[in-house]
């Protein structure tokens, strides 16, 4: 059930649950890397629980060999590797059968993160990371879990309806097929997006698991030069029409706040664990997810009271 504070004294019983359900969705957390940080893939097996899910980016321009070669790092660091396959930056099905099958024999990728990619006109075939999902290539390549993007504050070019329309066809093609999907979403700046959508979601009778993204602990500089790149949709807009202002968005300095609201329905809404981006740098939020899982994390009381 979702956790809800009560009067005196339970309110400090409230805060430790919180701290708790915060440390579960930590020791289940993942984060994200891409083919150009090869000194953190090299620091993993040293600052991240063996296992860890590491998600490799695919920076566009990048050829997906390289994505490979970092994948197989991973793995020999102890890491379990899960790289994006963006559908339109894959040429002929022969590309992307290579692509898969180098995954597979040199990784032993299991999981994977697909998406469409940013590319304006796809490079080849696959218009879509669903058309990609329907080929089939994935399974028959040893990939049984596929996680899907999400964007609880709307995507920059795709309209919500177009959104829900995609998630249902993969579902319906995962459900015959046996694979095993679920979302991981864009990060926020604030929680109560997050939730929204959470709700909306489970109210449709979409059930997949969820990991929430979160922003590792970063400067303002780093955090805004990413949300004006992709277009992240609210949180922008609250920036500017200072609901959120500069001060307190320079004070937290970490993800406390949005873990804080997620913290408190993530049993009830089928929230998995957190997905890091690390802006502020790799170690930086390796750190930040170890001492969390410690029970490390304290909330403002504003990011616990019932108000959130």
């Amino acid at each position: 059930m979702m956790l809800a504070p009560k009067s005196e004294p339970a309110a400090e019983r409230f805060h430790s649950d919180l701290i708790q359900s915060a440390a579960d969705l930590a020791k289940r957390a993942s984060i994200e890397t891409s083919t150009r940080n090869l000194a953190e893939i090299d620091a993993c097996s040293s600052l991240l629980a063996r296992g860890t899910d590491v998600y490799i980016a695919w920076v566009p321009g990048s050829p997906y060999r390289h994505i490979v070669g970092v994948a197989k790092r991973l793995r020999q660091a102890g890491m379990n590797p899960v790289p994006h396959i963006a559908a339109r930056q894959l040429g002929q099905r022969r590309v992307a059968a290579d692509f898969l099958a180098g995954l597979r024999d040199e990784a032993q990728v299991t999981r994977a993160l697909l998406i469409g990619g940013d590319s304006d006109r796809p490079a080849g075939v696959y218009e879509s990371s669903a058309a990609l999902l329907e080929t089939g290539l994935l399974q028959q390549h040893g990939i049984s879990s596929v996680g899907i993007a999400g964007y609880p504050e709307g995507h920059p070019r795709i309209s919500d309806g177009a959104l829900m329309a995609a998630l249902d066809r993969k579902i319906s093609y995962a459900a015959m097929q046996g694979l095993n999907l679920f979302l991981v979403t864009q990060f926020c700046f604030e929680g109560p997006p997050i939730l929204e959508w959470l709700r909306r979601l489970r109210g449709r009778g979409t059930v997949l698991p969820v990991r929430v993204g979160v922003a590792g602990p970063a400067t303002i500089r780093a955090l805004l030069n990413y949300g004006l790149r992709c277009g992240i949709g609210n949180s922008m807009r609250a920036l500017g029409s200072q609901a959120i202002s500069l001060t307190r968005l320079l004070a937290q300095q970490g993800p406390e706040a949005v873990v804080g609201h997620i913290a408190r329905e993530a049993a009830e809404l089928n929230v998995t664990g957190l997905h890091l981006f690390p802006f502020g740098g790799f170690a930086r939020s390796a750190q930040w997810i170890d001492n969390v899982a410690g029970g490390g994390i304290r909330f403002a009381e504003s990011d616990s009271d019932s108000g959130i």
